[in-house]
């Protein structure tokens, strides 16, 4: 097939495309929830050598969750949204990051760090595991049209 012999369908007249449809700000929550995340296991990895309180790390992890439970509500409001395809690329990206998030675990485990410390990982690394595959999925559903 040539170039000249594609035919692009037209949308009806008034309904929107994907990119000029109104879309809730859960990308950026759900990006500022990965930051939390981020920060806080960056923190307990330059201190789970030396005895800490754990309150700064465990507030991020509050924030968040929080976060991206919030992200995640803003999406679940959406008309129109492709929830296929936010399954099909949702469970794969899932996949892969909870392969990630056990790794990092399994270091934490493997050097023996305090209980504590290993209790505020797992939460950080559950959330970092939910948080990038939501952060993919809705990118890409958000722009597919049924």
């Amino acid at each position: 097939m040539n170039a000249e012999s594609t035919v692009i369908a037209a949308d009806p007249v008034g309904a929107p495309s994907a990119l000029d449809r109104p879309f809730p700000r859960a990308i950026e929550v759900a990006t500022l929830s990965l930051a939390c995340v981020v920060v806080g296991g960056v923190w307990l990895g330059a201190h789970t050598v030396m005895t800490t309180s754990m309150t700064f790390p465990a507030v991020l992890l509050a924030v968040a969750a929080s976060l991206l439970a919030v992200a995640v509500v803003m999406v679940s409001r959406v008309k129109g949204f492709s929830w296929n395809t936010f399954r099909r690329v949702g469970r794969w990206a899932l996949l892969a990051y909870c392969v990630s998030a056990g790794m990092i675990e399994f270091a934490f485990v493997h050097n023996k760090a305090p209980h504590n410390v290993i209790q505020v990982v797992s939460g950080m690394l559950v959330v970092f595991a939910l948080d990038v595959p939501f952060l993919i999925a809705t990118t890409v559903a958000r722009y597919h049209q049924d």
